[in-house]
């Protein structure tokens, strides 16, 4: 789902696009049984079950939430249609074990939290990502030392910095990328009020 934080009437739209079914908003028990036709017929021809992966899970509303885990069983809970997959920040498990969500969050199957990567996985991913880019010597071991140690752990820190540092390395002419180039990028600039007398 590309914008879970709607309404039920625009996530029953959602739910159209991207399974292709024709549904009505306004009609929500007949969308509902059209959609639930759908995936009986795709689970028999293919042997596989429909997926939903959901994105900032965390901001869906309740109702869009509870609606995706009415539609995803039948017969009684025992038969499962579709799997939901949610990915959400460290606030979700927190919305699951609230009273309006908490039937959804004991039926999560494999709840998995994610830890911040260490700086041995870090410096693992800059060097697999440096070979795959047939560069292995564009970053001195230093600087993805530095790198590892500076983006808290986060995968999407670590490559905005080393596209920040890609981009001044490229204004400057550089063919390696270190320690000194990252101190120039990332330097706090002094503030530049005037002193009180």
């Amino acid at each position: 789902m590309e914008r879970p934080q709607s309404s039920l009437s625009d996530f029953y739209r959602e739910m159209s696009v991207v399974f292709g079914v024709n549904l009505s908003p306004a009609n929500r028990y007949g969308s509902f049984k059209a959609l639930r036709e759908r995936w009986h017929h795709h689970i028999k021809t293919t042997l596989m079950r429909p997926v939903l992966l959901v994105d900032e899970a965390q901001e869906m509303v309740s109702p869009c939430l509870n609606e995706a885990k009415l539609l995803s069983s039948t017969h009684f809970d025992s038969r499962c249609i579709l799997t939901t997959i949610l990915c959400g920040d460290t606030r979700l498990p927190e919305r699951l074990r609230s009273e309006q969500l908490v039937s959804l969050g004991t039926r999560m199957r494999l709840p998995m939290m994610m830890e911040p990567l260490t700086k041995e996985q870090l410096i693992d991913y800059l060097h697999h990502a440096l070979d795959e880019a047939a560069a292995p010597h564009l970053m001195t071991e230093l600087l993805m030392e530095a790198l590892a140690e500076h983006c808290l752990g986060n995968l999407r820190m670590l490559n905005l910095m080393a596209a920040e540092l890609l981009d001044s390395a490229a204004q400057k002419e550089l063919l390696q990328l270190d320690e000194k180039l990252f101190l120039e990028t990332f330097a706090r600039q002094p503030r530049t009020g005037k002193k009180r007398s």
